[in-house]
């Protein structure tokens, strides 16, 4: 049988620690799902047997919370997804949904967990992405609870422009509830601002795709709150 993994164009820097061996496991210890935009991916509150591994597409990371669903992060590929339950009790504790079609890979979580025991390379790739993660995570939180809408806003565009589509223009495939619940704003008051920034020359909106035409602004205030 072919060794899908040995040749995925897609292996996490994690993976490339795994020896032919490993490998070779991984390859019959793993299945490769297609997701639909809308498609939930990980559910809160059930039982994981699975670490999911995004291969391509982009997902939201949402949480139940008491009064809301709250947007924690949008996902890239290549990205693991269910890293904190590997380590946890085995209950997810937050949703996964595609934004738009999307490949995940489901690794069997028994071999994980025995890949990061015997392979001290492969655990501490894991590792460093699992700080990361958690640096980025503080990062978001200071920004949102010190920064004006203005400049959260900005912040998700800038994420959206640098670190995900590697593009000044893109498409935005969450609603402007979503990016409400992302930087802990109404809908209306995203609506507002991005109105501002058409007006004042910083974007160009056309349908879902937007453009950055004065970026510099755009860091400026970012960087301002």
């Amino acid at each position: 049988m072919e060794n899908k993994c040995a040749f995925c164009d897609y292996k996490s820097a994690a993976a490339r620690k795994l020896t032919i061996d490993e490998i070779d496991k991984l390859s019959v210890n793993c299945l490769t799902v297609k997701f639909k935009k809308g498609d939930s991916i990980i559910r809160q509150g059930t039982y994981s047997t699975n670490v999911a591994y995004l291969k391509s597409g982009l997902v939201k990371i949402h949480i139940d919370g008491p009064y809301h669903v709250q947007v924690v992060r949008i996902v890239k590929p290549s990205s693991y997804l269910g890293l904190p339950t590997t380590f946890g009790d085995k209950i997810n504790q937050y949703s996964v949904t595609a934004i738009e079609e999307s490949e995940v890979c489901f690794i069997d979580i028994s071999l994980f967990r025995k890949l990061l025991a015997t392979n001290p390379d492969f655990s501490n790739q894991i590792l460093i992405e699992l700080c990361k993660g958690e640096l980025e995570s503080y990062q978001k939180c200071v920004n949102r609870t010190q920064k004006q809408t203005r400049g959260k806003l900005a912040d998700v565009l800038l994420d959206f422009a640098d670190n995900i589509y590697h593009s000044d223009i893109f498409p935005v495939l969450i609603n402007q509830e979503d990016i409400g619940n992302l930087v802990d704003a109404s809908r209306e008051s995203v609506s507002r601002v991005l109105s501002e920034f058409v007006k004042d020359g910083i974007l160009k909106i056309s349908g879902r795709n937007i453009e950055i035409i004065n970026k510099n602004t755009l860091k400026q205030i970012s960087a301002k709150g």
